[in-house]
């Protein structure tokens, strides 16, 4: 009975995994992202110039130009408008310094020893990058009052607004960036790598090798927080890029495009995998005899982890875009978790009757009951949303 359950699983992430990596379509969308930008940079350069270059004061907007590039090629359309907004009024800031000093001291080393002390030494110290653009507007709106003391500084304001609104307008309609294949590739990868984590820690408590590989499990465990992070800043990037996003018509049910809800369920069950991780190592190394757990319950527990790996890895595999359900996929994980619940009640009844017990051992029992168990119905409950 236990090799007839488990081959049908094992089968499973095997022929799951040979399809998950597609480095030829990473390398294809990534010189598409290339062309992107360089299309982009070019349309906003060419737009820039063409409306500012009439009116700029020598035909030369450059500042309109600069300013239509850095907006463009924002992340998100959404930061390509918070961050036209910020640099607009950082600008302005550096604009009304100029003025205020070329007022009071006049185009002279004064004023830019002033200007210095202002935006660089006055203001919050967490705003570093805040008080150099507006130290380095104010120089240059400075030396453009040696020319044209009014024209010259509000020119440079007109230019970087209108270059603000030309890269938006832009980055907003053509292609508008999405992350979405980073976000997915990003969760899928974090699934595979905990579940294979997992079915790696019961494969080695089959083979009795807990004591040889316990610690190694652990820092396995503990890098998978880089990963995590990784993840959880994919995810909030994709997030961030169907904000004001004209292409994002096409993916009416957010969460499902972002996978931001199954982050969040894989991020409660690292904190279950990292559990398991260290208990088996503080037990494999734990100087009291009779704390260390029994083989029986190793053998148990190491086939329970297995079918909990197979979960975890088939709870990230890609569900259609058609917004149907996909009634093979949802079996096959309804399959796997059915199949480490029933393990994990097997377990249940055992440690209840005393027969994996052993004298000093049962707090150790319990730690690992536990976070298998909140894994597992973290799964669940994912899965029935």
């Amino acid at each position: 009975m236990q090799v007839s359950t488990i081959w049908p699983l094992r089968a499973l992430v095997t022929t799951t995994g040979a399809g998950c990596a597609r480095p030829a379509g990473r390398t294809g969308r990534r010189r598409a992202g290339h062309a992107v930008h360089g299309v982009k940079s070019l349309t906003a350069a060419l737009l820039a110039w063409g409306v500012v270059a009439p009116w700029s004061p020598g035909g030369r907007p450059y500042l309109a130009v600069a300013t239509a590039l850095i907006m463009a090629n924002a992340p998100t359309v959404y930061r390509s408008v918070t961050q036209a907004l910020h640099s607009v009024v950082a600008r302005l800031a550096g604009l009304t310094l100029a003025l205020v000093t070329a007022w009071l001291l006049g185009s002279t080393a004064g004023s830019v020893a002033a200007i210095a002390v202002i935006a660089v030494v006055v203001g919050p110290r967490r705003a570093v990058d805040d008080r150099l653009q507006i130290a380095s507007t104010a120089l240059i709106a400075l030396a453009a009052t040696t020319a044209a003391p009014v024209g010259g500084l509000v020119a440079p304001a007109v230019q970087t607004l209108t270059g603000a609104v030309v890269g938006i307008v832009v980055n907003a309609l053509v292609l508008p960036p999405l992350y979405l294949d980073e976000s997915d590739s990003a969760v899928r990868s974090l699934a595979r790598a905990m579940g294979t984590l997992l079915r790696e820690m019961g494969a080695g408590l089959g083979e009795r090798q807990l004591a040889a590989r316990a610690h190694t499990w652990l820092h396995q465990a503990r890098d998978l927080e880089k990963e995590l992070v990784g993840a959880e800043e994919q995810v909030r990037q994709a997030d961030e890029s169907l904000r004001w996003n004209t292409r994002c018509t096409a993916h009416a049910r957010r969460k499902d495009v972002t996978h931001g809800e199954a982050f969040r369920t894989l991020r409660g069950v690292f904190l279950q995998v990292r559990g398991i991780a260290r208990t088996l190592a503080d037990n494999a190394h734990d100087d009291h005899t009779d704390h260390h757990l029994g083989q029986q319950f190793l053998d148990q527990y190491a086939e329970t982890l297995r079918l909990a790996g197979t979960a975890v890895e088939e709870f990230a595999e890609p569900r259609p875009t058609t917004g149907t359900p996909d009634a093979a996929s949802r079996e096959r994980l309804r399959g796997a978790i059915d199949g480490a619940l029933t393990w994990h009640e097997t377990m249940t009844d055992l440690i209840g009757r005393g027969t994996l017990t052993k004298p000093g051992a049962w707090h150790i029992y319990g730690s690992l009951m536990t976070d298998v168990e909140r894994l597992l119905l973290d799964l669940d409950h994912a899965n029935t949303t």
